[in-house]
């Protein structure tokens, strides 16, 4: 088995509800969705710094039975348009419908996909030659960060929503978008503009 570092292409992993977001509960309508503030300045940070922006969630909503895959879809159609028009482009969008004891039917079980697990890191590095140990994990849960140190995902970058739930063991906690973007560009080349 190759090493977690084998590829050559460093990816930007994004969760989505509480990163891209605000999560507000199984988002999955356009007119329910709002970016998070900073989302779209820390896209382009990262493409200019030549990460490929890649999105890994998990969608029980769908699993639950709260909406359905094509709901998933347009809603995430509607999101990669937004960074488009912005000029940045989100190389994939993974979903993890699954639930282990909430899924209805085909849906209630295990994935090796669903998140703190790190099925869809090592799905992107297989699709696209990523060099994990190069590449950056942004999430706002402790099932991200998991998700991307099982993967070997070197740097696993926590957004901090309330700057009162720091957690000391963690070396890599921000309480903005945009603090995580000049991070980025202090760690992997330009400083931050300003």
């Amino acid at each position: 088995m190759p090493s977690a570092g084998s590829g050559t292409g460093k990816a930007l992993f994004l969760d989505r509800d509480g990163v891209i977001n605000v999560d507000k509960g199984y988002v999955h309508r356009i007119d329910g969705f709002a970016f998070v503030d900073g989302i779209f300045e820390l896209g382009a940070r990262a493409q200019s710094l030549g990460f490929m922006p890649i999105v890994i969630t998990n969608q029980a909503g769908i699993g639950r039975g709260y909406y359905t895959e094509a709901n998933f879809q347009h809603v995430t159609a509607w999101m990669l348009d937004q960074f488009r028009a912005r000029g940045i482009r989100i190389e994939r969008v993974y979903h993890c419908p699954f639930h282990p004891t909430e899924g209805v039917g085909e849906y209630r079980r295990d994935s090796f996909d669903r998140k703190p697990n790190p099925g869809m890191i090592l799905k992107a590095k297989n699709d696209f030659a990523l060099d994990l140990a190069n590449s950056v994990l942004v999430g706002d849960k402790d099932s991200d960060l998991e998700a991307g140190r099982a993967a070997g995902v070197r740097y696993n970058v926590k957004l901090l929503h309330d700057a009162t739930v720091a957690d000391a063991s963690e070396q890599l906690q921000f309480t903005s978008l945009y603090a995580i973007g000049a991070w980025l560009g202090a760690t992997f080349g330009r400083p931050s503009p300003g």
